[in-house]
């Protein structure tokens, strides 16, 4: 099951992080970076394009937090090898020592940019965002062919059942949001809706997962990659990749800017959908905003509040 605790990340600022990601470039390659640039990140990684000499770039990036470097190159390979449009490859990886003290690993860079800061894309007419919707859920669906005879991490799927791995997951982190409420670090507004849904675990689950498909685990626009045109370019960055619901895939759809690409509706139209489907997205995505706050101590209201009035809107639905 997978950890539900706090993460203790390593403090480094942007200049020490610049430094690490063009050394870990230039022992890679042998070659002085020409250039740094800084990606953006989260919580326990930050990614930094590097330029080197002959026009070519790279993406360094540098893991703030232990045990994430074998899952992270893992799978970035592993769906690499099952999606149609791009993901990076892994170009190296390099364990934490006196020089370069963080685990990071090198990858391929990927044309254009995360369709979250395409802002003209919002406003581009319905049929281009339809046909972007398009080339995202067939990409998808192609990785989520991709099966296994078990649920689970990617790294040792052990579980015959998605219910036998994902309700012990959710106990935990709603045993953790308990006693972060109860010591005032988490408000009503949020477990309340928490508490409603657990009762309601067993109907919202009660169909049973016939497939243990391979996922993204974070596909959500900001690791959605756009070029010229508004084309699909690449996915990035997954997250939690597992083999697991397929549905469990969708939920990082709404975020953000996602409904504005009909990203949900467009796979669920084509590739059908369970029959609570839309109570089960409502609840992975709640979950997994509590365990990210559970894991990192950041709580970003602009997401966590939408998913706590679907969570109460699909609950009014049963």
């Amino acid at each position: 099951m997978i950890k539900v605790e706090r993460i203790a990340a390593m403090k480094l600022d942007k200049k020490q992080a610049v430094a690490y990601a063009a050394l870990a470039a230039e022992e890679a390659f042998g070659k002085k970076a020409e250039g740094v640039k800084d990606l953006g990140g989260g919580s326990f990684g930050r990614a930094f394009g590097v330029a080197l000499p002959g026009g070519k770039s790279i993406v360094v990036k540098l893991l703030r937090a232990g045990d994430m470097l074998e899952k992270e190159t893992h799978d970035l390979e592993l769906l690499r090898r099952h999606c149609p449009v791009r993901i990076p490859a892994v170009l190296f990886s390099r364990r934490a020592d006196e020089r370069v003290p963080v685990d990071c690993y090198g990858m391929e860079m990927i044309e254009g940019k995360p369709a979250l800061y395409a802002l003209s894309f919002l406003l581009a007419g319905e049929k281009k965002r339809r046909a972007f919707a398009e080339a995202v859920t067939d990409a998808q669906y192609a990785l989520h062919q991709c099966t296994a005879a078990r649920f689970g991490d990617t790294l040792a799927p052990a579980y015959d059942r998605w219910q036998d791995f994902y309700r012990p997951f959710a106990a935990a982190v709603l045993e953790k949001a308990e006693e972060m409420h109860a010591a005032g670090d988490l408000g009503e507004k949020i477990i309340l809706p928490m508490r409603a849904a657990w009762e309601k675990f067993d109907v919202i689950f009660s169909e049973e997962v016939e497939r243990a498909c391979l996922i993204h685990g974070d596909l959500n626009v900001g690791n959605i990659m756009i070029g010229r045109g508004y084309r699909l370019t690449g996915f990035i960055d997954p997250l939690n990749s597992m083999y697991a619901d397929r549905e469990y895939d969708l939920f990082q759809f709404d975020n953000l800017t996602g409904k504005r690409f009909f990203l949900s509706e467009t796979y669920r139209r084509k590739f059908g959908a369970s029959q609570y489907c839309d109570q089960k997205l409502a609840f992975y995505g709640l979950w997994n905003e509590v365990f990210c706050y559970i894991k990192s101590g950041v709580l970003v209201d602009l997401i966590m509040d939408p998913l706590v009035k679907n969570m109460g809107r699909r609950l009014a639905e049963l």
